[in-house]
C-alpha cells in the first residue's frame, strides 16, 4: 500500500467533516431562525461526501480491514466532529501497515 492512498483519505476525511459542519451550521439557521438556504451546501457536501466514501473504500481493501471497521469509518464520516477523533486513529493504523511495523495476526 502506497501512502497516497492514505493521503487522499485524509484529505477527504478532513474536507468532508468542515462541510458536514458547514451544512450542520447553515439547516441549524434554516429551520431554527428560519434564514439562509441550504441546497448548494448539501449538493457540495453530497459530492464531497461520495469521495470520501470511495476514498474510504479504497484505503479499506489495501488495508484488509474487515466489513465492520469499514462501516465504523463511513459511518463516523456522517456525524460532525467525529471524523476529527478517528481519522488520527485510522492514520496511525495504516501508517503501522505502510511501514510495516503492524503487528502480524498470528497464523496457528
Amino acid at each position: 500500500m502506497k501512502q497516497t492512498v492514505l493521503t487522499r483519505y485524509r484529505v477527504m476525511a478532513y474536507i468532508t467533516a468542515v462541510w458536514l459542519l458547514v451544512f450542520t451550521g447553515a439547516i441549524v439557521l434554516k429551520y431554527g431562525f428560519s434564514t439562509g438556504d441550504t441546497m448548494v451546501i448539501s449538493q457540495i457536501h453530497g459530492i464531497l461526501f461520495i469521495v470520501y466514501v470511495i476514498f474510504a473504500f479504497d484505503l479499506g481493501s489495501k488495508a484488509k480491514w474487515g466489513f465492520g471497521k469499514l462501516l465504523w469509518v463511513l459511518v463516523v464520516g456522517c456525524i460532525p466532529v467525529a471524523s476529527f477523533f478517528v481519522e488520527p486513529k485510522i492514520t496511525r493504523e495504516t501508517r503501522a501497515l505502510i511501514d510495516g511495523t503492524a503487528p502480524q495476526p498470528v497464523q496457528a
